[in-house]
């Protein structure tokens, strides 16, 4: 537009201008706002997983604290339903390697979960445990420590060494110098500690949070950290699960505050 043109011709123009210009610019805006509305659903659009049959594949010791935990989730997650397979951990790497179908793994020692690195997703520690020397009840044979383990008299019952708590009972025995001859080796914790339940040994090396359930069917003697192992428990979803999404959803729910207030009320320690 001319500089030079009369300023009523000018005052003219510049109206017109302006109100070529308001279409414009409120198509522009319709364009953004359309734009908005297509991406707001996806924003807004929950993080909850479809409702799935998750089947989770855990470590013997995790037994009790894994019903309360698969009962809390499944009430916040409607629909979803979690079948709990229980075993020594051992157990359920064969079966993880033999391609059994399951959704998730959770094992009592990170040396089993990193042999089976190729099956599942990426994993994470989500609970700590110790060992302690579980007795016949009243423990008649006065019990006071590791060395007492290595007494001929007393008929103690271990873990198979493959067993992460057989393992982890071989390290702190090895580490105290301590030659213990078991009168059997079970396939799991629940196992060893049945053994002493029943009468059948006069005592076992479990885990911790094995044992609150006993009742006075057992005693307990602890063992000092300077002679503990800590047994680490990872959880990862499997790469064969035919429910992804839930199974990673699970994983990654058992280290929320409120899975790990269950996981922690039930004697499990802070991973």
């Amino acid at each position: 537009m001319s500089p030079f043109l009369p300023l009523n011709r000018r005052t003219a123009a510049l109206t017109l201008s302006a109100a070529l210009l308001v279409p414009a610019l409120a198509a522009c805006g319709s364009g953004d706002d359309k734009k908005d509305t297509a991406a707001s659903p996806s924003a807004s659009a929950s993080a909850e997983p479809k409702a799935a049959n998750l089947t989770v594949l855990a470590a013997a010791s995790l037994t009790d604290v894994f019903k309360t935990a698969g009962a809390a989730y499944e009430k916040a997650h409607p629909g979803t339903k979690i079948t709990f397979s229980f075993a020594g951990s051992q157990e359920l790497a064969a079966q993880v390697k033999q391609g059994a179908p399951a959704d998730a793994l959770v094992t009592a020692d990170t040396k089993t979960m990193t042999g089976l690195l190729g099956e599942t997703n990426d994993p994470a520690i989500i609970a700590k445990n110790r060992l302690v020397i579980a007795t016949g009840k009243g423990n008649p044979f006065k019990i006071a420590g590791l060395k007492d383990l290595a007494d001929t008299k007393i008929k103690v019952v271990l873990a198979a060494p493959e067993v992460p708590v057989g393992r982890y009972s071989k390290q702190i025995l090895d580490a105290q110098k301590i030659e213990v001859k078991p009168v059997s080796q079970e396939p799991n914790v629940r196992a060893v500690l049945s053994k002493v339940e029943l009468g059948e040994a006069d005592a076992g090396l479990v885990y911790k949070t094995d044992t609150l359930k006993s009742g006075d069917k057992v005693a307990v003697v602890e063992i000092p950290d300077a002679e503990n192992a800590v047994a680490s428990y990872p959880a990862a979803s499997l790469k064969g699960s035919k429910n992804a999404e839930a199974a990673a959803a699970f994983v990654a729910w058992l280290s929320t505050p409120e899975a790990q207030k269950i996981l922690q009320d039930a004697g499990f320690q802070k991973p």
